[in-house]
């Protein structure tokens, strides 16, 4: 979301922490995502949503406020993801002062009897509000900067949208122990001042480079919000180079903005493939057996690996289902369902893919 002179918000509060090494996983719903478990802890939502777990809709010219709370003393970096792919740093800036929030405690941005006011500025569709926390400040100059001594908010300069923030925000968290940051990320849309006929879609991904085509056009590129789509259901697919094309159905809702999401994986190399003749199968499980061995179905591994990927970031495995070529699975998060498919291919791989759908009321 953009600013007006008052200031325009889209916050997201994150706390990280980790043990030294992992490098931060970089998400098509979360953008940036610390690996691990850490003590720390921080959570962001907007005036609309005290959960922080759905995705209130906003009109152009509305006030909005942020807040955040941390479990441990932190600094507190909030950025806001417009629908367009630019990006806007909400804090640290010249308004409100030291980003440094206390333990246990709640700010909001703008904080109340503040001299001055966010509002929402547009451009229509999904926005996202991240929140970075870290128990030591973080070195900004390669991502944002005061261009001038008058501006009130820094400039940020990373390329390519959310991809780009999430690559350059990994750069700075990865040299510190796993367990001094944390990030956590709100949901909001601006939805247009008067009904319309057309709605939006945001198609999220992991990757760069990665194509969206909706009922056979190229839209572009993903981690974009695609307004006046004419409301319906529409097969689309999601392209990257070097992966499995991801293909589904989604519904443009008039108003409204429909949220994709698309985690793409590389490939997984199966082990000990079946040779496709029942006797050798046969004699090659007899052989397992007798050595003490059991053999593993590649696509129920990688799929069990998946569904334990996702219940590290909240998830709930709510259906696991058993196909010709491999295993589909339902997780929920709040108002989150993911798809996990996971598909034997040909010369012994592996094919898994995740798709993320958030519904919202508006």
């Amino acid at each position: 979301m953009k600013s007006n002179l008052t200031a325009l918000l889209a916050l997201g509060t994150a706390a990280a922490l980790s043990t030294a090494g992992a490098q931060a996983k970089i998400s098509a719903q979360s953008i940036i995502v610390n690996p691990t478990q850490p003590d720390l802890s921080v959570s962001v939502r907007v005036n609309k949503d005290t959960t922080g777990s759905q995705n209130p809709a906003y009109r152009v010219g509305e006030a909005i406020s942020v807040s955040t709370t941390v479990n441990r003393d932190a600094y507190v970096y909030l950025f806001n993801v417009n629908p367009d792919g630019s990006v806007d740093q909400v804090l640290p800036n010249r308004l409100s002062g030291e980003n440094f929030v206390k333990a246990n405690t709640t700010t909001t941005f703008p904080a109340p009897g503040a001299n001055f006011t966010y509002s929402v500025g547009g451009p229509i569709g999904q926005n996202k509000v991240l929140a970075l926390a870290s128990l030591t400040p973080l070195n900004l100059t390669q991502i944002s900067e005061f261009k001038t001594a008058q501006d009130q908010f820094a400039t940020v300069s990373t390329k390519g949208g959310q991809a780009g923030l999430a690559q350059a925000l990994s750069i700075v968290v990865n040299p510190l122990p796993q367990n001094s940051w944390v990030s956590d990320t709100a949901f909001y849309t601006v939805a247009a001042q008067t009904p319309v006929s057309t709605g939006s879609l945001f198609v999220g991904t992991n990757v760069n480079n990665a194509t969206v085509i909706l009922n056979g056009q190229r839209l572009g590129g993903a981690n974009v919000t695609y307004s006046n789509l004419r409301a319906g259901t529409y097969p689309v697919r999601v392209q990257a180079p070097g992966f499995t094309d991801f293909t589904t159905t989604v519904t443009v809702r008039s108003g409204g903005t429909t949220n994709l999401n698309v985690e793409f994986a590389r490939p997984i190399a199966a082990p000990a493939p079946t040779s496709g003749n029942a006797v050798l199968d046969l004699i090659g499980n007899l052989l397992g057996a007798i050595a003490g061995t059991t053999v593993q179905d590649p696509a129920r591994s990688a799929y069990d690996q998946k569904v334990r990927d996702l219940q590290s970031m909240g998830y709930t495995l709510q259906q696991t289902r058993q196909t010709g070529t491999g295993y589909v699975g339902t997780l929920v998060k709040g108002a989150t369902t993911a798809t996990l498919t996971v598909d034997r291919g040909a010369n012994r791989t592996v094919r898994v893919n995740v798709s993320e759908t958030t519904t919202y009321q508006y």
